[in-house]
């Protein structure tokens, strides 16, 4: 049982919810466009998805295990805990990573490249440069925005990267932004203590507070460039906009005040804001039909 409980921790089993849900939409978004749901297909994109997202997590967490001891936040993950060896790790990953990748391969080659892109992108790219420099969320971003593409591609036999495409991944890769500075904002004291440099300057002020007020402004018309192009009507462009402006409202607070709990209530607003522009991205592809 005490196993179960560490993989859960290891392969960051929230997270990776989160990450297979975002590719699971978009995957039915590309099935609309396609005209056809490919039902098995889907069930091997999430178990694929499943597996590379926590093939990816698990590299992170060995190479960061050192770093994992020093925050309250992590020290009772399975390696800096002692629970379990970086050995156990890296085989499981490996296992997770080979196997993911198989699956995703299977649905087309460009579904299967795009997801070991983003294991090295994330593991061996973003996770050094954490303690280097505020440009790894830049970097970080990019793997980030990849499963809404990587499931859209997954969609087709002969995939393609179109504007339909591009456009779940702008607003996925903009959406990160405030998204990761508000948990930086609020974790900031934690991250120290491993030398992490996340916040845009490096310190909550007000510098920090008005870039990630920018972005999430940017995120506004990101986000309705599926009604600008014709991809999606009022349902999704009137929710988007509305979304959007709770979350750029909830980003000028923490400009505003410079407080934790703003930052806080941003973070939280972030994790619904996703889903939903998202899901109705899905329902309007639908009701169009």
């Amino acid at each position: 049982m005490s196993f179960w409980k560490d993989l859960i921790k290891l392969v960051k089993f929230r997270l990776t919810f989160l990450v297979v849900f975002s590719a699971s939409i978009s995957f039915l978004i590309g099935s609309q466009v396609n005209g056809f749901v490919n039902w098995v297909n889907w069930a091997k994109l999430i178990v694929g998805g499943f597996l590379i997202t926590g093939a990816a997590n698990g590299f992170n967490e060995i190479i960061e295990k050192d770093l994992d001891r020093l925050m309250t936040r992590t020290a009772d993950r399975p390696l800096p805990s002692g629970r379990m060896t970086n050995g156990q790790a890296l085989v499981l990953s490996l296992l997770m990573g080979i196997f993911g990748t198989y699956l995703l391969g299977s649905l087309n080659l460009l579904t299967g490249f795009l997801s070991v892109f983003a294991i090295i992108l994330y593991a061996f790219a973003y996770t050094p440069l954490k303690q280097k420099s505020p440009i790894s969320v830049f970097v970080g971003a990019i793997p980030g925005a990849l499963p809404p593409l990587i499931g859209y591609v997954a969609a087709f036999v002969h995939p393609k990267i179109d504007q339909v495409a591009l456009i779940l991944f702008g607003i996925q890769f903009i959406w990160q932004f405030p998204h990761f500075w508000a948990i930086a904002w609020v974790l900031d004291d934690d991250y120290k203590l491993a030398g992490f440099r996340l916040l845009p300057t490096g310190k909550r002020n007000l510098i920090s507070a008005v870039i990630t007020f920018i972005f999430t402004l940017v995120l506004v018309p990101v986000s309705l460039l599926p009604t600008f192009y014709g991809y999606g009507g009022y349902y999704v462009g009137g929710v988007s906009l509305v979304c959007s402006l709770i979350f750029l409202y909830q980003s000028f607070m923490l400009m505003r005040t410079l407080e934790i709990k703003s930052a806080r209530q941003l973070m939280f607003g972030s994790f619904l804001y996703l889903p939903v522009v998202q899901l109705m991205f899905l329902f309007d592809f639908i009701v169009k039909k």
